[in-house]
């Protein structure tokens, strides 16, 4: 088998199976942890990562990247490893502890995927997180017995990339997911969609050009050692495709010299102009990325009003702003958009509507989505994307721009939402974006929609630009 780098039952919530100490010096044991608490809890994974971490330091900082390639690596490859497992088991994964299931995985992962770390470091350490979680001798000595069994045998494993195994399972997506997009695009874009999930992603920075120039910052870059290119679409994107390390080790990070966003999510904001005098509102700011933005894009003396009702997003939102330099700018309001709409005033010039989706288009950054969504989800994001809309509707002036967003690649959010958002909204139409990067305009598709699909340089983003009539 060729090997790169790159649901059981739920024990109790309650019974801790580690300890700080030992946990400060065997990352396997925190990958693992992260791993049960994901299942137990269904919270997205990046959070309860970067929670353990502040509360646990592993021992040094390759500890740390080797605990996020662990955790994101099994998530990616998780139902192609329990395909695996279960044909070396005689016990059924079904019934197996969350504990043992993940701590196989993580084992058979570095096994299938890790060539640097020997087969039987990857086994040997994987059974010492079990030791130090204090798990019985039976059960640490099934585990050192079951990976063994499969290192001894990786050459007859089926691979990833051949058609050994049924096409979901081999690719580790969901059934109900693969099925919709073999239907949607044919067998070998569909896989081509899976497999770009499967790798990791390279860091794409978005440069403040209210601090410097991109080519400033490639050369600050190139100075300390880090690889980086100049995006492909974006004049302001920088792509770092093998840094692993803290953001906030980055030259500049201090002083705001870029944000961290894709460049699909980049070209978004682009879809708002022209960009005249006025005030612009965005109405689901999140950390604020897109936000940061429109700041840096509107002229001087104009204003973003940023709406984010969760306390601690809107407390980063704030960081940010401070940060990047845009705090004169940006308005930051914790509070609903309706609230918004009943307090209403002057009206917007632009609004930004990057509304709460399934995120089924950012699988490759945030690989356990496919995991947490099933396609009963699609109608209710639907019915949320459809009122966010309407209400911003309300606050946009005549002759105002109105950018609807997603991280989707479903058509339920996207080309749904928007037919069904003109149908009942007689005063807006879709509009091209009048000033958009020459190298983008491809990704504006034949029935006038930004879209993108997961690739080798971008996530998959859906929006469509509407402006109101003047009447």
């Amino acid at each position: 088998m060729r090997r790169e780098e790159g649901k059981g039952g739920v024990s109790s919530h309650r019974r801790l199976w580690y300890n700080h100490s030992a946990m400060h010096t065997n990352p396997r044991q925190l990958a693992i942890t992260i791993l049960c608490q994901r299942q137990e809890t269904g919270q997205p994974v990046d959070l309860l990562r970067d929670n353990l971490l502040q509360k646990v330091l592993p021992a040094n900082p390759k500890d740390t990247q080797l605990v996020t390639a662990l955790v994101f690596g099994v998530l990616r490859w998780q139902r192609y490893l329990d395909a695996i497992l279960q044909s070396f088991s005689s016990h059924p994964l079904a019934k197996m502890k969350n504990l043992t299931l993940q701590a196989l995985r993580v084992g058979l992962f570095q096994l299938c995927f890790m060539d640097r770390i020997p087969a039987s470091a990857a086994v040997n350490e994987t059974v010492k997180a079990l030791k130090e979680s204090r798990q019985p001798g039976w059960l640490t000595g099934f585990v050192n017995g079951l990976l063994r069994n499969i290192a001894r045998q990786l050459d007859t494993l089926p691979n990833p990339w051949d058609n050994d195994l049924p096409p979901a399972v081999r690719l580790s997506h969901p059934d109900w997911l693969y099925q919709r997009w073999l239907a949607r695009y044919g067998e070998k874009a569909a896989t081509s969609i899976c497999l770009a999930n499967n790798r990791q992603a390279s860091l794409v920075l978005r440069v403040n050009a209210k601090r410097l120039e991109r080519e400033d910052f490639l050369r600050e870059l190139d100075k300390n050692g880090i690889t980086a290119r100049p995006g492909l679409y974006c004049p302001e994107a920088v792509v770092l495709p093998d840094y692993r390390g803290d953001i906030a080790a980055l030259p500049g990070y201090g002083n705001g010299a870029f944000m961290v966003q894709d460049e699909g999510a980049q070209l978004i904001s682009l879809l708002l102009g022209p960009f005249g005098s006025g005030k612009y509102l965005d109405a689901c700011a999140g950390l604020g990325g897109k936000t940061m933005h429109l700041a840096q894009l509107i002229p001087d003396g104009s204003q973003v009003v940023a709406i984010e009702p969760h306390p601690l997003r809107c407390k980063l939102l704030r960081e940010n702003s401070t940060r990047m330099g845009l705090a004169d700018r940006i308005s930051c309001r914790q509070t609903e958009l309706a609230d918004l709409e009943d307090n209403a005033g002057d009206l917007f010039a632009a609004i930004l509507v990057d509304a709460p989706c399934s995120g089924l288009g950012v699988i490759r950054r945030q690989p356990d989505i496919r995991w947490n969504r099933n396609e009963d989800d699609l109608p209710r994001y639907q019915a949320v994307q459809l009122k966010l809309l309407s209400q911003a509707a309300a606050l946009l002036a005549p002759g105002g721009t109105l950018v609807y967003a997603t991280c989707s690649s479903e058509p339920e959010e996207n080309e749904e939402v928007v037919a069904q958002f003109l149908a009942a909204q007689p005063r807006f139409a879709l509009s091209s974006p009048p000033f958009f990067p020459e190298a983008a305009r491809r990704l504006i598709n034949s029935s006038g929609f930004f879209q993108t699909r997961p690739d080798a340089t971008l996530d998959g983003f859906f929006a469509a630009r509407l402006v109101r009539s003047k009447g």
